[in-house]
C-alpha cells in the first residue's frame, strides 16, 4: 500500500502535466534572405492548441509570441552642450541587446501574466532583460535603456502589438510580425506560449534563418573577414570616384 501510495505521489506532476494543453507551431517561411531590393517581410506564425481529450476548457488560454534577433553589445551615449558644443558626456553599456525583438499577444501583456512570469521569459519589452555592464545607478540605468528602447522602436527592430495573435475557434492561432528592411543577420528564435491564470503553461520554439544573398552576401563576408582589406578597398574606390568626378567637371569647364 505505501509503495503504491509513494508511486502515485511520484507520478502527479507527470500527470499534471499531461492534462495541460501543448502547442503546435509552425512558420511562414524559416528562413528570410536579404538583397538589394529588400524593402522588408512580413513573417507568419501560427498553429493549434491541443487540449487534453479534445476538450476545450472553459478558459480559453492566451498565446504570447515572442521573436528575437541575435544578442549583441551596445553602447548608447548621451549627448550635453560644454561650452557651447555638443558633445558625449554619459554612456551606458548593455552587454545583451537583441538585435531585434517582436512580441505578440492575443492580450496586452500585464492582463495575461503576471510580472513574474513575465520577466522569466522576457515577454514584452517592459521585461527585455538587457544586462547593463556599467555602473550607474537604477535611475540612470532606466533612463538609457528606455532611449535604447525608443531608438530600436522608432527605427522598427522592436515591435509590440497587443492582440496581435488572433485566436480562431479556440484552437488556432496566427499573427503577423513585421520584418523591417534594416534587420541584422544572424540566427533569431520564434517562441510560442500558452499562457494561463498568469503563468506560462505550454512553449514551442521555431529556428528562423535571416542571412544575406547574391552580391550583398558576398561584399558582407569580404567586409568581416577581410577587414583591412576591405577598408583600403572602400577608401581607394571613394578617391577614384572623386577623382573621376573631378576629370569630368575639369573637362566641361
Amino acid at each position: 500500500m505505501r509503495a503504491l501510495l509513494a508511486l502515485l505521489l511520484a507520478l502527479l506532476p507527470a500527470l499534471a502535466r499531461a492534462a495541460e494543453p501543448t502547442l503546435v507551431a509552425d512558420l511562414s517561411q524559416s528562413r528570410i534572405d536579404i538583397s538589394y531590393r529588400f524593402a522588408g517581410e512580413e513573417l507568419l506564425v501560427f498553429g493549434a492548441i491541443q487540449y487534453p481529450g479534445g476538450r476545450l476548457p472553459a478558459d480559453v488560454p492566451g498565446i504570447a509570441i515572442v521573436i528575437r534577433g541575435p544578442a549583441e553589445p551596445l553602447t548608447i551615449r548621451r549627448k550635453g552642450r560644454v561650452l557651447g558644443i555638443w558633445v558625449n558626456r554619459e554612456a551606458v553599456r548593455f552587454e545583451s541587446a537583441p538585435g531585434f525583438y517582436a512580441v505578440a499577444t492575443s492580450a496586452p501583456v500585464d492582463q495575461l501574466l503576471d510580472e513574474r512570469n513575465a520577466a522569466i521569459y522576457e515577454i514584452g519589452l517592459s521585461y527585455l532583460q538587457l544586462s547593463p555592464a556599467t555602473a550607474v545607478d537604477p535611475e540612470t540605468g532606466r533612463r538609457f535603456q528606455d532611449g535604447l528602447l525608443a531608438l530600436r522602436r522608432k527605427a522598427g527592430l522592436y515591435v509590440e502589438q497587443p492582440y496581435g495573435v488572433r485566436i480562431t475557434a479556440d484552437v488556432l492561432y496566427r499573427a503577423r510580425i513585421p520584418i523591417p528592411s534594416a534587420v541584422p543577420v544572424g540566427d533569431y528564435r520564434a517562441e510560442i506560449y500558452l499562457i494561463r491564470d498568469g503563468r506560462v503553461r505550454a512553449r514551442a520554439t521555431a529556428p528562423i534563418i535571416i542571412d544575406k544573398t547574391g552580391f550583398e552576401r558576398a561584399i558582407w563576408l569580404f567586409a568581416h573577414r577581410h577587414g583591412f582589406a576591405y577598408g583600403l578597398t572602400a577608401v581607394a574606390l571613394a578617391l577614384g570616384l572623386g577623382l573621376a568626378a573631378g576629370l569630368a567637371f575639369a573637362r566641361r569647364g
